[in-house]
């Protein structure tokens, strides 16, 4: 079973849908017992960081989080569930997030041209080797909505990558958390194939 963290900030219902196509049983939850006994856990989300973190805070969540990450079990954030995996955003000064992979979340820049958010089809480029991306051909294009964007501190933790503006760490593979900045819900073919590589895990 594949639990959803429900803490309110949307996107949730998409993701559901997307697991129930691929033939999983998932399950949107906040429930401490569910989460832990999950076989995959997905964070997903879209909206600002200090709200989400205050949230998952009010809702006893952030400790469940930690926990289920221990236990070694596979883990993935969903868009502004990958920017709540980090310490800190620019979009929210003085706010700690979940702080479990070394890296920072920064204001994509201003470019002549380009609208801020990003929203729309990017193409990816996909590192050797990455589990969620076996099977997706490089140069897939995936589907954004974010203004904000990672920058890991440890190149080995990135996925797979996009520009925009700025170089952008599009989804990162660290022990056994996973995470997107892309929506692969709504990612078409290759959405789905990185959902399936996830549920194998």
């Amino acid at each position: 079973m594949i639990a959803i963290i429900d803490y309110d900030a949307g996107n949730i219902k998409s993701v559901e849908k997307a697991l129930q196509y691929l033939g999983c049983e998932a399950e949107i939850t906040r429930d401490k017992d569910v989460i832990m006994n999950a076989d995959h856990v997905i964070l997903p989300g879209v909206g600002a960081f200090g709200d989400a973190m205050k949230k998952i805070r009010d809702y006893d969540l952030e400790t469940v989080i930690k926990d289920y990450v221990a236990t070694g079990k596979p883990f993935l954030g969903i868009c502004l569930g990958l920017q709540l995996l980090f310490k800190e955003s620019e979009e929210s000064p003085g706010v700690i997030g979940l702080d479990l992979i070394p890296g920072k979340i920064k204001r994509i820049p201003d470019a002549e041209g380009l609208k801020i958010p990003q929203i729309g089809w990017n193409s990816l480029e996909i590192m050797p080797d990455k589990k969620l991306f076996k099977g997706v051909k490089q140069g897939s294009f995936v589907y954004f909505v974010h203004s904000y964007y990672l920058e890991c501190d440890n190149e080995a933790d990135v996925a797979a990558t996009t520009f925009y503006s700025t170089k952008i760490h599009a989804s990162v593979e660290h022990e056994n958390i996973f995470a997107c900045q892309f929506h692969p819900e709504k990612s078409s073919e290759a959405g789905l194939t990185i959902l399936k590589n996830f549920i194998s895990l």
